[in-house]
């Protein structure tokens, strides 16, 4: 059986077997998250979205497969020779590897690995007024790891509380949905 509900601006299907719910998406299923930038939905309006390859050392990529990143205040630059770099994001040094580390920068800028095409187009919308790129998650594709990144415009007061008044109005109704299907099955 198929229930959903839909409002201006809010959509929700339910799936109901049996006493099971599921809320299923393709993406949950497909990759799995390392990091969320929860700061950057939170602060931008993400306006398209992006996929990159991360440039990381073998025992960075261990750490990240670990979950010891942080991309909390990480931004994307172009550089002035045409790459896209990531900075000031977090990669804690892996355990067993910090005698090979010695000097090891865990906010170092790590280049991502995106077609020219990409970047150039990149390059010209970041130069709009108020328009900025911001990682939004790191997650493994297959066995590599990738970087979600967006072009994004901050939000101003009202649009933050607006985007917690709508956040607030879905898991109302969810509740309420998931309420009225177990007591009326």
């Amino acid at each position: 059986m198929k229930e959903s509900f839909q409002d201006k601006n809010i959509y929700i299907v339910i799936y109901h077997f049996d006493f099971w719910i599921l809320d299923f998406t393709f993406s949950s299923f497909y990759m799995a998250s390392l990091a969320v930038n929860k700061r950057a939905l939170h602060d931008y309006e993400i306006l398209k979205k992006f996929e990159a390859g991360i440039k990381l050392t073998g025992a960075e990529v261990k750490s990240v497969k670990l979950g010891k990143v942080d991309l909390t205040g990480s931004y994307v630059r172009i550089s002035p020779t045409g790459e896209a770099l990531l900075s000031n994001a977090t990669i804690s040094s892996y355990p067993p590897a910090r005698d090979t580390q010695m000097h090891y920068d865990p906010r170092r800028n790590r280049t991502l690995l995106l077609h020219r095409k990409e970047i150039a187009s990149l390059t010209g919308t970041t130069k709009v007024r108020g328009i900025t790129l911001v990682p939004l998650s790191l997650y493994t594709r297959q066995g590599i790891i990738k970087l979600e990144m967006g072009l994004g415009r901050g939000k101003s007061k009202y649009d933050k509380r607006e985007t917690i008044k709508k956040k607030e109005m879905k898991q109302r109704i969810r509740t309420h949905l998931l309420h009225n299907l177990l007591h009326n099955a």
